[in-house]
């Protein structure tokens, strides 16, 4: 996602998204453990995508 569609989320679907996401980047690192990740390039894009979304609450709450 941009950061664009980040921001015009609410700060409860931001929490929300946040957890998905390292819930997502858990998942990832274990396929990865294990030689199951076809894509390991995902495992970066999920990274960024959780520092944007903590970029954008740092915003809301600032």
């Amino acid at each position: 996602m941009k950061v664009k569609e980040f921001r015009e989320l609410s700060t409860e679907q931001l929490e929300t998204k946040l957890t998905e996401l390292k819930r997502e980047l858990f998942n990832l690192r274990f396929q990865h453990a294990i030689n199951q990740l076809e894509n390991p390039h995902k495992i970066t894009d999920v990274k960024r995508d959780i520092a944007r979304v903590m970029t954008v609450l740092h915003e809301k709450n600032a």
